[in-house]
C-alpha cells in the first residue's frame, strides 16, 4: 500500500489569483485522493473567502497589525512556524511568488527542510524590467535552480526556459498542462454555441486583477483608437489599478462604451456573451482566461507575454498575437473583425488537455518523485559525506 504524502502549500491570502485559484483546486483534489493536505495561510482574509475550499486543513498565524504590506516576510515567519511544530513531506510551491518564501525554509533548516516542488507560473525572460533588475533576476532564478529540488513547466515551450533560465537538468523538469479548468466547466464552455457574424458590433472582454502586470491602461488606450460604432468593452475583474483605469475611462470618453464588472468568482456568464478576449499583459505564464476563452469559442488578442502564447494560439487558429505594450499592432486588431479566427470544435477542444482531473494526478507523482529522491540522500548520500 502506498503511503499518504502530507504536502503543504503557502498561500498569503484569498485576495483573487489565478495561482492560488489552481492550488487550491489542486489541493482539494489530492485531499479527496487520501492525501494530508496543509495550507498555511499568510492572511486569513480576501474577496474570495466566502468560495475557499471548506474541507482543506489551514494553518494561520494571527498579525497583530495588518500584513498586506510585509506579506512575503509574514509567509516566511508562517511557514517557518508550521515547519517547527509540525511535519511535512513535501512543499508545493504554487507560483514564481512563492520560491522567496522556499529558498528562506532551505537556507533555515538545510537537510531538515522537505523537498520542494516549483509551479513555474510566469515568464523567466521579463522584459518589462530595467536592465539592471533583469540582470538581477536572472541571479535570482539560478538561486532557485541551486536550492529548490523539482519543477513544473505549464506547457510545453516553458521546459527549454525553465532549463536556460534556472540552470537545472531535464530530468529535474516536467510537462504539466496548467489545470485551468475541470471537466464539468470545460463541457459547458463548449457547449456555448458561437454563431455571430464578423461585420456585427462586437463585444470585447478582458478577464483579471487590475493590476500593473495586466497593463489595462494601454488596453484601454488600444481600444479607443480601435473599436468602430457600437462595439464595447466589458473589464472583469478587481485590483488597485481600478480608479486609475476609471479615471483613462473618462478621459478617453469611452463611459457607457467601457463596463468595469468588479470581481466575479467565476467569469463564464462574461466569456458567453462576448466575441473576443483581450489580454494585454506584461508577462505571463499560461493564461487561465485564455485556456477558458478557447474552450468558450472566443478568439484572442493578446500580447506575446508569455513563451507560451504562440502555442496556446495555435500559430493564429485561435487568436492573433501583437508585441508586448504594442498600442498600435493592438488596436490594428481591434479593428479588423475579418482578420480573427473563428474557432472550430476541434480548436475548442484543445482547452480539454488544461484540466484538473489531468493534472492532479501527474503533480502527486512528481510531488512522490520528490521525496524519494530526498528520502535516497539522507540515507545514502549525506552519512558519505559526513565521513
Amino acid at each position: 500500500m502506498i503511503e499518504p504524502l502530507r504536502i503543504v502549500l503557502p498561500i498569503h491570502s484569498f485576495e483573487p489569483g489565478g495561482v492560488e485559484r489552481v492550488a487550491l483546486n489542486l489541493a482539494v483534489r489530492w485531499q479527496e485522493s487520501g492525501h494530508d493536505i496543509v495550507v498555511v495561510l499568510g492572511r486569513d482574509e480576501g474577496l474570495d473567502r466566502q468560495n475557499a475550499p471548506r474541507g482543506l486543513n489551514y494553518f494561520t498565524t494571527r498579525c497583530p497589525i495588518p500584513s498586506g504590506p510585509f506579506e512575503t516576510l509574514w509567509m516566511m515567519w508562517c511557514m517557518m512556524r508550521y515547519l517547527l511544530q509540525s511535519r511535512a513531506d513535501v512543499i508545493f510551491c504554487p507560483g514564481n511568488t512563492y520560491t522567496v518564501v522556499c529558498v528562506v525554509m532551505k537556507l533555515l533548516f538545510g537537510d531538515r527542510c522537505p523537498p520542494v516542488v516549483v509551479k513555474v507560473s510566469n515568464d523567466l525572460v521579463r522584459k518589462d524590467k530595467s536592465n539592471f533588475r533583469r540582470v538581477c533576476y536572472r541571479l535570482w532564478l539560478k538561486v532557485n535552480g541551486l536550492m529548490l529540488e523539482r519543477f513544473v513547466a505549464l506547457a510545453e515551450p516553458m521546459a527549454e526556459e525553465i532549463a536556460l533560465g534556472m540552470g537545472v537538468g531535464a530530468h529535474r523538469i516536467v510537462t504539466i498542462h496548467d489545470p485551468a479548468l475541470d471537466r464539468r466547466r470545460f463541457e459547458r464552455l463548449l457547449a456555448i454555441p458561437r454563431d455571430r457574424k464578423p461585420e456585427l458590433p462586437r463585444h470585447f472582454v478582458a478577464v483579471g486583477r487590475l493590476a500593473p502586470q495586466k497593463n489595462l491602461t494601454m488596453l484601454l488606450l488600444a481600444f479607443a483608437s480601435g473599436f468602430r460604432p457600437g462595439d464595447r468593452l466589458t473589464i472583469v475583474g478587481g485590483g488597485s489599478e481600478r480608479a486609475a483605469l476609471e479615471r483613462t475611462v473618462r478621459y478617453l470618453a469611452l463611459q457607457g462604451t467601457v463596463t468595469f464588472a468588479g470581481h466575479v468568482p467565476c467569469p463564464d456568464a462574461y466569456l458567453q456573451a462576448a466575441d473576443c478576449l483581450l489580454l494585454s499583459s506584461h508577462y505571463e505564464g499560461v493564461p487561465a482566461v485564455v485556456i477558458e476563452a478557447i474552450a468558450a469559442g472566443l478568439p484572442v488578442i493578446a500580447t506575446d507575454c508569455s513563451c507560451s502564447m504562440a502555442t496556446l494560439l495555435g500559430d493564429g487558429s485561435r487568436g492573433i498575437l501583437v508585441p508586448v505594450g504594442d498600442r498600435d499592432a493592438m488596436a490594428a486588431a481591434i479593428a479588423d473583425p475579418e482578420a480573427l479566427p473563428a474557432p472550430e470544435p476541434f480548436q475548442r477542444s484543445y482547452a480539454g488537455r488544461y484540466t484538473l482531473e489531468q493534472a492532479s494526478a501527474a503533480y502527486l507523482a512528481v510531488l512522490r518523485a520528490a521525496v524519494r529522491q530526498a528520502e535516497r540522500i539522507q540515507r545514502e548520500v549525506l552519512p558519505e559525506l559526513s565521513r
